[in-house]
């Protein structure tokens, strides 16, 4: 039987982190979360996520960006979910539609949160090739 697949979920809001992760759970994956950039930094150091789910703003505006960059940099195969409700909060609009924005911002997916439970599975199954 092949190992179920191993998603990170780095995410401040602690509800929001409890939601996602029984949500993936459901969706039949295993889960290593962390509650900050700094948890999340850490928990790369010894583990390989299949996938990778940030939050955008956790300690710093743009945590999920440095943590995705960080991923990217480690493990350059493992797809990277940015989630954030920072256009609900600011009005800041990022997207990866240009080479540009896919450039700086090194994420695969990016998702408003208030994401639909099938939305979310959608995504990670398609980042993951299933």
């Amino acid at each position: 039987m092949e190992a179920r697949k191993k998603i990170m979920i780095v995410d401040d809001d602690i509800d929001v982190l409890t939601q996602m992760k029984m949500q993936v759970e459901r969706f039949g994956y295993d889960t290593i979360t962390a509650e900050s950039q700094k948890e999340g930094e850490a928990l790369m150091e010894t583990e390989k996520p299949d996938l990778a789910i940030f939050d955008l703003m956790m300690e710093n505006q743009d945590s999920g960006f440095i943590l995705s960059y960080k991923m990217k940099k480690k493990y350059p195969d493992v797809p990277v979910i940015i989630a954030t409700a920072v256009t609900a909060e600011t009005g800041m609009i990022f997207g990866l539609d240009t080479e540009e924005e896919r450039n700086w911002i090194k994420a695969d997916q990016y998702l408003e949160k208030g994401i639909r439970p099938d939305q979310l599975q959608r995504e990670i199954n398609k980042l993951l090739k299933i």
